[in-house]
């Protein structure tokens, strides 16, 4: 498989940037001393629609084809790809379909249809979804764009690491989370061009941990009956991400719902942002294995910020 190169990477980038915000990298020092390293934050908790979403679904909507466009963008996805696909097309002057499950929150549906898009509701379950898009992309010849599994999606994600390397901060590590692996991969391919000899690892809910498991078995194994309060990594690993974590990702490390609320926690009280759970599984990574990281400068991505206030998980 062809892989995005740095000058892809660099392209899409440029290609974006009215889609896009530069997000900040920020620091604390209590959280630096806590973890005994120096970590920098890339708030992506801030980008458009709430996260690093928007970079995939606007780089994957950018290349489409002037034929393409006139039939608009579908999609199947009951999170941040849902909101980042919609207003990505609604930017770009075409028609987006996106088939979301019932259960789906109401603050997501919400999110969809201010941002232009049109919504086909279907059973909560994969099969469901996969038969409904299908319908959709019949009737309405839009063009399939998968939430994570798509080159052009994971080379949007992948400008992330960009723009923290342009920093001109010399990381040991770069951590992400893991869920479908877009930004994952698209981190890990950014980091290999850029610094080789930097680790990428990520962290992954041990109650959705199919990266994990199929990272050391060195095979694809999805997940089945995923249980995690960090609702955006309950999908399973994208083929293509897959490839490029077998080989360009270091490690994957796992953490308990319990470690995900703290960490998120302590970015609340320490940072004073509101970050998703999701977004807290590499910070709780890192203190789950701080003695691995002492005295590193730490990379971290804050993938989103789309937290339903009313459902904060702290006592």
């Amino acid at each position: 498989m062809h892989f995005p190169s740095l000058a892809d990477i660099q392209e899409a980038h440029h290609r974006i940037q009215s889609f896009i915000h530069r997000t900040p990298l920020m620091s604390s020092e209590a959280i630096n001393k806590i973890a005994g390293a120096e970590i920098f934050f890339k708030c992506e908790n801030f980008q458009k629609v709430g996260a690093f979403k928007a970079r995939g679904a606007a780089n994957a909507v950018s290349k489409l084809g002037e034929e393409e466009k006139l039939n608009g963008v579908a999609t199947h996805s009951s999170g941040n790809h849902a909101a980042a696909l919609a207003r990505a097309a609604t930017v770009a002057g075409i028609p987006s379909y996106i088939v979301m499950p019932s259960n789906a929150p109401e603050i997501k549906k919400k999110a969809v249809k201010g941002y232009g898009g049109e919504i086909i509701e279907c059973e909560p379950n994969l099969q469901a979804r996969e038969s409904t898009l299908n319908e959709v992309v019949a009737k309405t010849g839009a063009t399939f764009i998968h939430p994570y599994d798509n080159i052009d999606v994971v080379e949007g994600q992948a400008t992330c690491a960009l723009e923290m390397w342009d920093e001109g901060i010399a990381f040991d590590t770069i951590m992400a989370p893991v869920g479908g692996g877009g930004l994952l991969g698209g981190t890990a391919l950014t980091t290999h061009y850029l610094s080789p000899n930097t680790k990428v690892i990520a962290g992954e809910p041990a109650g959705a941990d199919d990266a994990f498991r199929s990272f050391q078995a060195k095979k694809l194994i999805p997940m089945q009956g995923p249980n995690t309060i960090a609702d955006g990594l309950l999908t399973s690993l994208g083929k293509i991400n897959f490839e490029i974590i077998m080989q360009h990702v270091d490690d994957i490390l796992t953490v308990n719902d319990e470690e995900i609320i703290d960490a998120m926690r302590l970015i609340y009280e320490r940072m004073k942002i509101v970050i998703e759970p999701s977004c807290a599984v590499p910070l709780a990574a890192l203190l789950k294995n701080k003695e691995r990281f002492q005295n590193q400068k730490i990379g971290i991505i804050l993938s989103g910020g789309n937290v339903d206030l009313a459902k904060l998980p702290f006592k």
